[in-house]
């Protein structure tokens, strides 16, 4: 099938990097897929090698005379351009038009997952799009996994990719850090200087790199920083899984983490009306982790107030490898694009 993807940037490592992932991975799958963003200038180091099938249209200025393909994809609520929606109304056969949500684990998820929504005014008069819902559970669209990412971890070389970058195979002990700004992080730096072991603290270019700079942090007691350049997806997966902990944020480096059976520390993106609270509590639930890991990511996320409980590794170890099991278990999302697409057939 031809697929249209829109996809409006607002943080642009997460929106755009579900945006491109779930592109590449129905290009790998023979579909053929235009991606329609407003901003690309990410896309130089996050898909240097771009992707077989995949088209990017840059989204900005006056609409290219493009004719709409089978399916039509809006990421995260983002509306076609209008003169778009008036060329599916006019096909003799409309699109497939999905609206491909937000990921959470709260109940309304599975409520609303392939629900029909009539388009009652505009261009689109007469049309209907669909609400597919990324999720937890068998009821959703699941979770994008690529069919080749578990040979990819299994040829992965821990002990190479970390020697590359001078950090010796001496059991100290590595962790990524992507984030925001969250009140927590002077903590973070504070306990991994004060502890016994070593810790290689590998920082993320942008706003987690201006955050930990802005405290004026360096090297010191146990901890050593290791500024990283801008990575591709796949450069980002092999940081996961070289890690004996991983902070990620947003979504795409959230299910990342999952996906990599290493103990992750999730930072959600922050709402000014603390919608957000009610969506990590919701994970958590789902998690079922510690109780100290529960404390620490409330507490990274400033849900909670306190200190950051001191990690368990071990314990949280074995927690991220029961949810990687269960993750593995959930629809695939690009599976269930196809299969949902292919059900309702065009109009």
């Amino acid at each position: 099938m031809r697929w249209d993807i829109f996809c409006r940037v607002i943080d642009n490592h997460g929106d755009a990097g579900v945006g491109w992932r779930v592109a590449a991975e129905l290009g790998a799958r023979g579909e053929q897929v235009r991606l329609w963003l407003d901003d690309v200038s990410m896309l130089p180091w996050m898909a240097p090698q771009g992707a077989p099938g995949v088209e990017v249209i840059p989204w900005t200025g006056a609409l290219p005379p493009a004719e709409p393909g089978d399916v039509v994809v809006e990421a995260f609520g983002c509306d076609p351009p209008e003169a778009f929606v008036a060329r599916m109304a006019a096909r003799p056969r409309a699109p497939v038009w999905l609206n491909l949500e937000y990921l959470s684990a709260e109940p309304y998820v599975e409520r609303s997952h392939g629900l029909p929504s009539p388009v009652m005014s505009g261009p689109g008069a007469g049309l209907t799009k669909h609400f597919f819902y990324p999720g937890f559970t068998p009821r959703t669209g699941g979770l994008l996994r690529e069919r080749d990412l578990g040979e990819r971890r299994a040829a992965f070389d821990r002990g190479a990719w970390l020697a590359q970058r001078g950090i010796p195979a001496d059991g100290s002990q590595v962790i990524s850090l992507f984030c925001y700004e969250p009140p927590a992080l002077p903590q973070l730096l504070d306990q991994l200087a004060a502890q016994a072991r070593i810790t290689h603290l590998l920082v993320t270019p942008g706003r987690a790199a201006a955050a930990v700079r802005a405290l004026g942090a360096g090297d010191r007691g146990s901890l050593r920083l290791h500024w990283l350049p801008w990575l591709s997806q796949r450069a980002y997966d092999e940081l996961l899984w070289s890690c004996d902990l991983n902070f990620v944020r947003g979504e795409d480096s959230f299910v990342r983490g999952l996906l990599a059976a290493a103990p992750s520390v999730w930072q959600i993106y922050p709402q000014d009306d603390s919608a957000h609270h009610a969506k990590l509590l919701a994970f958590l639930d789902w998690l079922q982790p510690p109780a100290d890991l529960r404390d620490f990511v409330l507490a990274w996320n400033g849900v909670v107030p306190g200190a950051l409980p001191p990690p368990d590794l071990a314990a949280w170890a074995a927690t991220a490898r029961l949810a990687q099991g269960r993750v593995e278990a959930l629809p695939e999302l690009a599976t269930e694009l196809l299969r949902f697409a292919a059900g309702h057939g065009r109009i």
